[in-house]
């Protein structure tokens, strides 16, 4: 078990799970899954300039590939960051 409640006992992954929906409908924002939010830390952080082996083991995973493969996505701004940095050195700064 990963979590405990305030008397330090063992909290059941599937209430957690259920408790974060409940905190994540009462604050008004779009729905996700718990999981999820993994995935948003990982690509929040790359974006932020975390060295990827860092946010790897943030995140508990045995190599940087598994981070980078299936829990890290390019955002349209990341995107547009990689091509302007690459046109500056195209075309001088």
């Amino acid at each position: 078990m990963a979590f405990t409640d305030e008397a330090g006992q063992p909290v059941r992954p599937e209430w957690f799970s259920k408790e974060f929906g409940r905190v994540v409908a009462a604050a008004g924002v779009p729905r996700i899954r718990l999981h999820d939010v993994r995935h948003t830390y990982a690509t929040l952080a790359l974006k932020a300039g975390v060295h990827p082996k860092i946010v790897s083991e943030r995140l508990g995973h045995s190599t940087i590939a598994i981070t980078l493969d299936l829990y890290s996505h390019v955002t349209p701004g990341m995107a547009r960051g990689a091509a302007d940095l690459v046109a500056a050195k195209i075309f001088g700064d």
